[in-house]
């Protein structure tokens, strides 16, 4: 059974083009409630610890600059089936191949300035929560 919990994050090029607001707004109209949320900076070892999955691929260090450039606002989200659903309100990584409406295909840029990171499972989304919302301070 699904979760209704999800975890989503802005992304640092979206905060910095004052799309949070926007994003935001969609995201509460498609019927999700805003559980916790904090606008913070993340520093290159948290970036590195989050996207710990990615380590060895081409795009990782890029990666990591580019998600500790900047603040990202960090969201726990609720709605029934939160995952699925959420994936779908932002639609495809590539803003290209993304579907007319979407957050990222509104508001992105590139695959890595997509606007918006989300959950990709319900045990992700959990892992992701805390880490932003009960582990973060220890890094």
């Amino acid at each position: 059974m699904a979760g209704n919990r999800t975890f989503t994050m802005i992304k640092p090029s979206a905060v910095r083009d004052q799309l949070a607001g926007p994003i935001i707004t969609r995201i509460e109209e498609a019927g999700f409630r805003i559980m916790a949320m904090k606008l913070t900076h993340l520093t290159n070892i948290q970036a590195s610890i989050f996207y710990q999955e990615h380590q060895g691929k081409p795009f990782f260090d890029g990666l990591i600059g580019f998600m500790s450039s900047g603040h990202v606002v960090a969201m726990i989200l609720e709605k029934d089936d939160a995952v699925l659903d959420f994936r779908k309100l932002i639609g495809a990584t590539d803003p290209n191949a993304a579907a007319p409406g979407t957050i990222r295909k509104l508001y992105g840029k590139s695959v890595q300035e997509n606007a918006i990171h989300a959950s990709d499972s319900d045990e992700n989304a959990l892992r992701e929560e805390r880490f932003f919302f009960s582990l973060m301070e220890q890094y």
